[in-house]
Protein backbone atom coordinates (compact mmCIF):
# COMPACT_ATOMS: atom_id res chain seq x y z
CA UNK A 1 0.00 0.00 0.00
CA UNK A 2 2.15 2.86 -1.29
CA UNK A 3 1.79 6.57 -2.03
CA UNK A 4 -1.82 7.62 -2.50
CA UNK A 5 -3.02 4.30 -1.20
CA UNK A 6 -1.22 5.01 2.07
CA UNK A 7 -3.01 8.36 2.31
CA UNK A 8 -6.29 6.55 1.80
CA UNK A 9 -5.32 4.26 4.64
CA UNK A 10 -4.74 7.22 6.93
CA UNK A 11 -8.17 8.64 6.10
CA UNK A 12 -10.11 5.40 6.32
CA UNK A 13 -8.40 3.71 9.23
CA UNK A 14 -8.43 6.82 11.34
CA UNK A 15 -5.52 8.29 13.22
CA UNK A 16 -6.01 6.31 16.46
CA UNK A 17 -5.62 2.86 14.91
CA UNK A 18 -2.67 3.78 12.74
CA UNK A 19 -1.07 5.64 15.62
CA UNK A 20 -1.43 2.50 17.74
CA UNK A 21 1.26 0.88 15.60
CA UNK A 22 3.71 3.79 15.33
CA UNK A 23 6.75 3.49 17.50
CA UNK A 24 5.96 -0.08 18.41
CA UNK A 25 8.82 -1.67 16.54
CA UNK A 26 8.81 -4.64 14.24
CA UNK A 27 5.35 -6.18 14.16
CA UNK A 28 4.02 -9.52 12.97
CA UNK A 29 0.34 -9.66 12.03
CA UNK A 30 -1.41 -13.01 12.21
CA UNK A 31 -3.26 -12.76 8.90
CA UNK A 32 -6.08 -15.17 8.20
CA UNK A 33 -8.28 -14.85 5.14
CA UNK A 34 -10.74 -12.77 7.15
CA UNK A 35 -11.51 -9.07 7.00
CA UNK A 36 -10.54 -8.32 10.62
CA UNK A 37 -6.88 -9.27 10.38
CA UNK A 38 -6.79 -7.74 6.89
CA UNK A 39 -7.61 -4.31 8.32
CA UNK A 40 -5.02 -4.80 11.05
CA UNK A 41 -2.41 -5.72 8.43
CA UNK A 42 -3.31 -2.61 6.39
CA UNK A 43 -2.94 -0.37 9.43
CA UNK A 44 0.36 -1.96 10.44
CA UNK A 45 1.80 -1.62 6.94
CA UNK A 46 0.68 2.00 6.64
CA UNK A 47 2.20 2.93 10.00
CA UNK A 48 5.32 0.77 9.81
CA UNK A 49 6.33 0.37 6.15
CA UNK A 50 9.05 -2.25 6.00
CA UNK A 51 8.74 -2.96 9.72
CA UNK A 52 5.50 -4.96 9.60
CA UNK A 53 4.96 -8.39 8.11
CA UNK A 54 1.96 -10.68 7.83
CA UNK A 55 2.03 -14.40 8.50
CA UNK A 56 -0.63 -16.92 7.54
CA UNK A 57 -0.80 -20.37 9.09
CA UNK A 58 -1.00 -23.38 6.81
CA UNK A 59 -1.80 -26.89 7.96
CA UNK A 60 -4.51 -29.53 8.17
CA UNK A 61 -7.00 -27.33 10.02
CA UNK A 62 -6.78 -24.39 7.59
CA UNK A 63 -8.69 -24.47 4.31
CA UNK A 64 -6.92 -23.64 1.05
CA UNK A 65 -9.67 -21.08 0.41
CA UNK A 66 -8.64 -19.13 3.50
CA UNK A 67 -4.97 -19.18 2.55
CA UNK A 68 -5.79 -17.96 -0.96
CA UNK A 69 -7.79 -15.06 0.44
CA UNK A 70 -4.92 -14.11 2.74
CA UNK A 71 -2.53 -14.06 -0.22
CA UNK A 72 -4.86 -11.79 -2.19
CA UNK A 73 -5.25 -9.42 0.75
CA UNK A 74 -1.52 -9.18 1.41
CA UNK A 75 -0.85 -8.48 -2.26
CA UNK A 76 -3.45 -5.72 -2.28
CA UNK A 77 -2.01 -4.14 0.86
CA UNK A 78 1.59 -4.52 -0.24
CA UNK A 79 2.74 -6.03 3.04
CA UNK A 80 5.35 -8.74 3.05
CA UNK A 81 3.52 -12.04 3.47
CA UNK A 82 4.85 -15.35 4.73
CA UNK A 83 3.32 -18.77 5.29
CA UNK A 84 3.96 -20.59 8.55
CA UNK A 85 3.41 -24.34 8.71
CA UNK A 86 1.69 -25.58 11.84
CA UNK A 87 0.07 -28.86 12.85
CA UNK A 88 -2.23 -28.71 15.89
CA UNK A 89 -2.82 -32.46 15.42
CA UNK A 90 0.53 -32.89 17.15
CA UNK A 91 -1.34 -32.04 20.34
CA UNK A 92 -3.14 -35.01 21.87
CA UNK A 93 -5.52 -32.64 23.65
CA UNK A 94 -6.49 -31.05 20.34
CA UNK A 95 -7.07 -34.42 18.67
CA UNK A 96 -9.43 -35.41 21.50
CA UNK A 97 -11.59 -32.38 20.60
CA UNK A 98 -12.80 -31.26 24.03
CA UNK A 99 -15.02 -28.21 24.50
CA UNK A 100 -11.91 -26.05 24.93
CA UNK A 101 -10.23 -27.48 21.85
CA UNK A 102 -9.50 -23.97 20.53
CA UNK A 103 -7.21 -23.33 23.50
CA UNK A 104 -4.92 -26.17 22.49
CA UNK A 105 -5.06 -25.23 18.82
CA UNK A 106 -4.22 -21.58 19.46
CA UNK A 107 -1.45 -22.56 21.87
CA UNK A 108 0.27 -24.52 19.11
CA UNK A 109 -0.37 -21.83 16.52
CA UNK A 110 0.81 -18.95 18.69
CA UNK A 111 4.07 -20.74 19.48
CA UNK A 112 4.70 -21.22 15.76
CA UNK A 113 4.01 -17.55 15.03
CA UNK A 114 6.22 -16.36 17.89
CA UNK A 115 9.11 -18.52 16.74
CA UNK A 116 8.70 -17.34 13.16
CA UNK A 117 8.41 -13.68 14.05
CA UNK A 118 11.29 -13.63 16.51
CA UNK A 119 13.52 -15.11 13.83
CA UNK A 120 12.91 -11.92 11.86
CA UNK A 121 13.24 -9.64 14.87
CA UNK A 122 9.56 -8.98 15.58
CA UNK A 123 8.90 -7.61 19.05
CA UNK A 124 5.13 -7.22 18.80
CA UNK A 125 2.54 -9.75 17.69
CA UNK A 126 -1.03 -8.78 16.82
CA UNK A 127 -4.25 -10.33 15.55
CA UNK A 128 -7.70 -9.25 14.36
CA UNK A 129 -9.78 -9.72 17.52
CA UNK A 130 -12.35 -6.94 17.95
CA UNK A 131 -15.09 -5.88 20.35
CA UNK A 132 -17.79 -8.13 18.90
CA UNK A 133 -15.65 -11.22 19.44
CA UNK A 134 -16.05 -10.96 23.20
CA UNK A 135 -19.66 -12.17 23.32
CA UNK A 136 -18.78 -15.86 22.89
CA UNK A 137 -16.79 -18.30 24.96
CA UNK A 138 -13.43 -18.13 23.19
CA UNK A 139 -10.75 -20.26 24.86
CA UNK A 140 -8.56 -19.54 21.85
CA UNK A 141 -8.41 -15.88 22.84
CA UNK A 142 -7.01 -16.87 26.22
CA UNK A 143 -4.24 -18.86 24.55
CA UNK A 144 -3.31 -15.94 22.30
CA UNK A 145 -3.30 -13.55 25.26
CA UNK A 146 -1.08 -15.91 27.23
CA UNK A 147 1.34 -15.94 24.30
CA UNK A 148 1.52 -12.14 24.39
CA UNK A 149 -0.57 -11.27 21.33
CA UNK A 150 -2.28 -7.89 21.35
CA UNK A 151 -5.58 -6.92 19.76
CA UNK A 152 -5.39 -3.41 18.24
CA UNK A 153 -9.00 -3.40 17.00
CA UNK A 154 -10.25 -4.35 20.44
CA UNK A 155 -8.03 -1.81 22.16
CA UNK A 156 -9.37 0.85 19.78
CA UNK A 157 -12.96 -0.18 20.57
CA UNK A 158 -13.77 -1.26 17.01
CA UNK A 159 -16.59 -3.65 16.13
CA UNK A 160 -17.34 -5.61 12.99
CA UNK A 161 -19.34 -2.88 11.25
CA UNK A 162 -16.49 -0.40 11.44
CA UNK A 163 -14.00 -3.05 10.34
CA UNK A 164 -16.01 -3.87 7.21
CA UNK A 165 -16.60 -0.21 6.38
CA UNK A 166 -12.89 0.47 6.64
CA UNK A 167 -11.98 -2.56 4.53
CA UNK A 168 -14.43 -1.43 1.87
CA UNK A 169 -12.97 2.07 1.82
CA UNK A 170 -9.51 0.56 1.42
CA UNK A 171 -10.67 -1.61 -1.46
CA UNK A 172 -9.63 -4.82 0.27
CA UNK A 173 -10.84 -7.80 -1.78
CA UNK A 174 -12.40 -9.57 1.20
CA UNK A 175 -14.28 -6.62 2.69
CA UNK A 176 -17.66 -8.37 2.35
CA UNK A 177 -16.51 -11.99 2.55
CA UNK A 178 -18.24 -14.11 5.20
CA UNK A 179 -16.21 -15.04 8.26
CA UNK A 180 -14.48 -18.39 8.32
CA UNK A 181 -13.17 -20.61 11.10
CA UNK A 182 -10.93 -23.58 11.74
CA UNK A 183 -12.03 -26.75 9.94
CA UNK A 184 -12.14 -28.57 13.29
CA UNK A 185 -15.09 -26.38 14.28
CA UNK A 186 -17.22 -28.53 11.96
CA UNK A 187 -16.67 -31.56 14.21
CA UNK A 188 -18.82 -31.99 17.35
CA UNK A 189 -16.87 -31.73 20.59
CA UNK A 190 -15.87 -35.18 21.82
CA UNK A 191 -15.50 -36.62 18.31
CA UNK A 192 -11.78 -37.27 17.70
CA UNK A 193 -10.11 -35.25 14.97
CA UNK A 194 -7.54 -36.47 12.48
CA UNK A 195 -6.03 -35.23 9.24
CA UNK A 196 -8.17 -37.51 7.07
CA UNK A 197 -11.41 -36.14 8.52
CA UNK A 198 -10.27 -32.52 8.22
CA UNK A 199 -9.24 -33.15 4.62
CA UNK A 200 -12.65 -34.56 3.72
CA UNK A 201 -14.38 -31.58 5.30
CA UNK A 202 -12.17 -29.18 3.33
CA UNK A 203 -12.87 -31.05 0.09
CA UNK A 204 -16.61 -31.13 0.77
CA UNK A 205 -16.77 -27.40 1.38
CA UNK A 206 -14.69 -26.78 -1.73
CA UNK A 207 -17.05 -28.69 -4.02
CA UNK A 208 -20.02 -26.75 -2.63
CA UNK A 209 -18.24 -23.41 -3.13
CA UNK A 210 -17.51 -24.40 -6.70
CA UNK A 211 -21.26 -24.56 -7.22
CA UNK A 212 -21.40 -20.84 -6.47
CA UNK A 213 -22.14 -20.68 -2.74
CA UNK A 214 -20.33 -18.05 -0.68
CA UNK A 215 -20.75 -19.21 2.91
CA UNK A 216 -20.37 -22.96 3.45
CA UNK A 217 -20.07 -25.17 6.50
CA UNK A 218 -20.06 -28.96 6.17
CA UNK A 219 -20.62 -30.21 9.70
CA UNK A 220 -19.98 -33.79 10.75
CA UNK A 221 -22.96 -35.74 12.06
CA UNK A 222 -21.86 -39.25 12.91
CA UNK A 223 -20.90 -40.82 9.57
CA UNK A 224 -22.86 -38.16 7.70
CA UNK A 225 -22.78 -34.43 7.17
CA UNK A 226 -25.06 -31.42 7.54
CA UNK A 227 -24.52 -28.57 5.09
CA UNK A 228 -25.07 -25.02 6.28
CA UNK A 229 -25.38 -22.23 3.72
CA UNK A 230 -26.19 -18.56 3.92
CA UNK A 231 -29.99 -18.18 4.37
CA UNK A 232 -30.15 -16.05 1.20
CA UNK A 233 -28.80 -19.00 -0.81
CA UNK A 234 -31.11 -21.65 0.62
CA UNK A 235 -33.91 -21.45 -1.99
CA UNK A 236 -31.53 -22.53 -4.73
CA UNK A 237 -29.82 -25.16 -2.60
CA UNK A 238 -33.07 -26.74 -1.40
CA UNK A 239 -34.47 -27.19 -4.90
CA UNK A 240 -34.70 -30.95 -5.43
CA UNK A 241 -32.19 -31.24 -8.27
CA UNK A 242 -29.63 -28.98 -6.61
CA UNK A 243 -29.95 -30.63 -3.20
CA UNK A 244 -29.49 -34.02 -4.85
CA UNK A 245 -26.38 -32.85 -6.70
CA UNK A 246 -24.82 -31.36 -3.55
CA UNK A 247 -25.58 -34.52 -1.61
CA UNK A 248 -24.08 -36.77 -4.26
CA UNK A 249 -20.83 -34.81 -4.43
CA UNK A 250 -20.35 -34.87 -0.67
CA UNK A 251 -21.26 -38.54 -0.42
CA UNK A 252 -18.45 -39.31 -2.85
CA UNK A 253 -16.12 -37.98 -0.19
CA UNK A 254 -17.31 -40.54 2.32
CA UNK A 255 -20.10 -38.72 4.18
CA UNK A 256 -23.48 -40.43 4.33
CA UNK A 257 -26.19 -39.39 4.77
CA UNK A 258 -25.96 -35.75 3.70
CA UNK A 259 -28.60 -33.14 4.43
CA UNK A 260 -28.90 -29.42 3.86
CA UNK A 261 -29.89 -27.56 7.00
CA UNK A 262 -33.13 -25.66 6.25
CA UNK A 263 -32.23 -23.09 8.93
CA UNK A 264 -29.13 -22.02 7.04
CA UNK A 265 -25.90 -20.83 8.58
CA UNK A 266 -25.97 -19.21 12.00
CA UNK A 267 -23.10 -18.09 14.23
CA UNK A 268 -23.15 -21.07 16.57
CA UNK A 269 -20.80 -21.83 19.44
CA UNK A 270 -18.64 -24.39 17.61
CA UNK A 271 -17.92 -22.23 14.58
Amino acid sequence: MEGGARSLAAQSLGAPLEAWFRGGGRTLVALSGGVDSAVVAAAAHAALPGEARAATLVGPSVSANEVDRARAVAEQIGIRHELVAVDPLASEAYRANPSNRCYFCRSVESRALLEHGRGWGAIRFVDGVHRDDLGDDRPGLRAMAEAGFRHPLLEAGWGKDRVRATARALGLPNWDEPSDSCLASRVPHGTPIDAELLGRIADAESVVRLRGYRRVRVRVEGAGARVELDPSELPRALAASEASAIGAEIQRLGFSPVRIDPRGYANRANG
